[in-house]
């Protein structure tokens, strides 16, 4: 029974009470990861820089206020960690039972985006506006739900001791709760997001120890997909000029290929120590679009030369490498396979997002995990890292 001198935080038994206690051995405090919470900070940190250095001077964006951008920045940072606190204190185990609620929601969000309650950015029909500036975009959030929801059919039967692996029957019923969100998403259409649920899919199915046929199986169906929406035109004219600009850079260099071009003269003119804070001429020229969102690695590269995007590199490097131990240590397949969905899809939007300002990958419009301005992402990555803090911490305490 708890007394008057303890608290418990929902699925981690009861917690000594008081500050002099709090990094006591065997403290919650002390069991999570701080590794990966320190650099999820600094990556949020160096990303409110960022986005103040490309906005500042942008009146057209930021209303007359240099910092209205870096407040919003830092406010959404704010909102993120109380999401994951909030997160840790529920624990990935209750939030396991809650999935089907969370489905729903999650359903309902994206379908109320495709009513005239929806709006379009850049050419993505994916947000909803809140009023007073603020807008939701529920893709973000479906990440979450999809890695929940297959992890919670993939592991029940594993967890329970029944199989070995799931069958083949519980690996359709995840796909199914998979492709229903996806489709939809498609048809707004953000192609990005759909992407980086893709990935998640085959992450968790490998992770899951389901059969490899599945996943070879999933790829021959994704290329044959991305044939088939090529030939019956499934795409939106401007998601195939962009597949076209990546194919060939020098195609239309002042229309769809813009925005790569720019972004390598940003990143090029960089050098080693870049040219400071605050002094690049490509971002102070206002040359490059969408600069705070899907470009923020360019005022990086620009702007801290190497050094500082190696940085960045290096602490996205540091969250990937935590939530790997995190899903190679924890104890049940269901935590195994959330942290696992979490290191596909930071590492894939990651690639993908400085992949396309360097010109490697095609320009989809995922932001920078904590690094891009962007609230939806903001507080799902940090939901994400709240996730992975409660499967950190799952073992039984001592009193």
């Amino acid at each position: 029974m708890t007394g008057v001198n303890s608290f418990q935080v929902p699925g981690y038994g009861p917690r000594p009470a008081g500050w002099s206690r709090l990094f006591a051995r065997d403290s919650l405090a002390r069991r999570l990861d701080w590794p990966i919470m320190l650099a999820a900070l600094a990556l949020s940190g160096i990303g409110s820089l960022l986005v103040f250095s490309a906005t500042r001077n942008r009146t057209e964006l930021n209303q007359g206020d240099p910092y209205y951008f870096l407040v919003r920045h830092i406010l959404n940072t704010g909102i993120g960690f109380a999401l994951m606190i909030g997160t840790v204190w529920l624990g990935h185990r209750t939030l396991r039972t809650a999935v089907p609620i969370l489905y729903g929601i999650s359903l309902f969000l994206i379908l109320l985006v495709l009513t005239p309650l929806g709006s379009t950015v850049n050419g993505a029909h994916s947000w909803i506006q809140i009023g007073g500036g603020f807008s939701l975009q529920p893709s973000e959030f479906v990440k979450v739900t999809i890695i929940l929801g297959m992890a919670m059919l993939l592991a029940a039967r594993v967890d329970a001791g029944d199989r070995p692996h799931p069958d083949h029957r519980t690996v359709m019923q995840a796909l199914g709760l998979a492709v229903v969100p996806m489709l939809i998403v498609m048809l707004m259409p953000d192609l990005g997001s759909v992407m980086v649920m893709v990935i998640i899919v085959l992450g968790v199915l490998l992770a899951s120890g389901a059969s490899n046929r599945w996943v070879f199986g999933l790829l021959g169906a994704g290329a044959l997909g991305a044939i088939a929406g090529w030939q019956l035109h499934i795409l939106d004219d401007y998601q195939i000029a962009r597949f076209a600009a990546f194919a060939n850079p020098s195609l239309d260099p002042a229309g769809v290929g813009y925005n790569t071009n720019q972004a390598r003269i940003a990143i090029g003119s960089g050098g080693l120590t870049g040219a400071g804070l605050f002094n690049g001429s490509q971002t102070t020229g206002q040359f490059v679009p969408e600069q705070q969102t899907d470009f923020v690695f360019t005022v990086a590269g620009e702007e801290l030369g190497f050094v500082g995007a190696g940085l960045i590199i290096l602490l996205l490097g540091v969250v990937l490498w935590r939530a790997c131990r995190i899903a190679r240590e924890t104890t049940e397949l269901y935590g195994t396979i959330v942290a696992a969905g979490i290191v596909a899809w930071f590492a894939f939007q990651t690639f993908e997002n400085i992949g396309m300002t360097l010109g490697i990958m095609p320009v989809t419009g995922l932001p920078l995990p904590f690094v891009s301005y962007g609230g939806s992402s903001m507080f799902a990555v940090w939901v994400a890292v709240g996730l992975l803090q409660s499967i950190r911490v799952q073992r039984p305490m001592s009193a």
